[in-house]
């Protein structure tokens, strides 16, 4: 899957294609945005700072790319009546989802299971995890409308392989990883949905910089560097790709 990594995509790899990211206010999410947008996508920005998705909308318009769209929405206290309501807005507004990319999580705290917070472990799993599972479960109906979908989740190496101290971050991803697949299993052969992840690696976003305060962030790629993979997954050159798990580094 290297190729992803130095993929090189068509100017209008995602013309009149819509897009849902969520985490779209900064880090992966916001550069996600920028590129999908760059590309053609008419993106819809999910996150809970509002002034953070604004930012990254007039970023968008000054461009000159297709108007995007924001959705301010809180992860942690979203209810399945929220993601309804969510869906409902999308189906009057767009009628249909071409791309979802499940970009937002927490960390949580990085201590040993035994010294865990329960609440933390509970907000990690209900905003990495759960959300996950009520938006993709609202938003499907959409997601199937279009000629050909791609719903891609964020991994983690420490999803992968299991790490000391990592708890429940690691723990969400595993089971991301096991939403993944299962959904991919589901939808094979019987859906116009493809169901993928990407691993981004070391990055230099809020969330690396929180789980290695003693590193020096610069010497990981900024998130813009590690966008071929995620426009790979999300256009028509990966239309054959399903339940794979890509690496956007190395």
């Amino acid at each position: 899957m290297n190729a992803a990594q130095h993929y090189q995509a068509p100017a209008q790899l995602l013309k009149d294609r819509i897009i849902l990211i969520t985490g779209a206010g900064a880090g992966i999410g916001r550069s996600a945005a920028l590129s999908f947008a760059h590309h053609g996508a008419t993106v819809i920005l999910l996150g809970k700072t509002i002034a953070k998705l604004e930012a990254v909308y007039d970023e968008i318009e000054q461009a000159g790319y297709p108007q995007p769209a924001i959705y301010p929405l809180d992860l942690k206290g979203a209810t399945m009546g929220d993601y309804q309501d969510m869906h409902d807005s999308l189906a009057q507004n767009f009628g249909r989802l071409d791309g979802l990319l499940h970009n937002a999580s927490v960390l949580g705290d990085r201590k040993p299971i035994a010294q865990s917070n329960v609440d933390i472990w509970q907000e990690v799993m209900q905003v990495n995890v759960n959300a996950e599972f009520m938006l993709t479960k609202a938003l499907l109906p959409l997601l199937e409308a279009s000629d050909s979908a791609s719903l891609i989740f964020t991994s983690s190496g420490v999803g992968q392989q299991g790490r000391a101290y990592w708890g429940p971050y690691a723990v969400s991803k595993f089971a991301t990883m096991g939403l993944m697949q299962v959904l991919a299993d589901e939808l094979a052969n019987t859906s116009n949905i493809r169901v993928n992840a990407i691993n981004p690696g070391a990055t230099n976003t809020d969330m690396r910089r929180s789980a290695y305060p003693a590193e020096q962030p610069t010497n990981n790629p900024e998130p813009e560097a590690i966008m071929p993979s995620y426009l790979y997954l999300m256009g028509a050159d990966s239309a054959e790709l399903n339940g794979q798990i890509i690496n956007a580094q190395g």
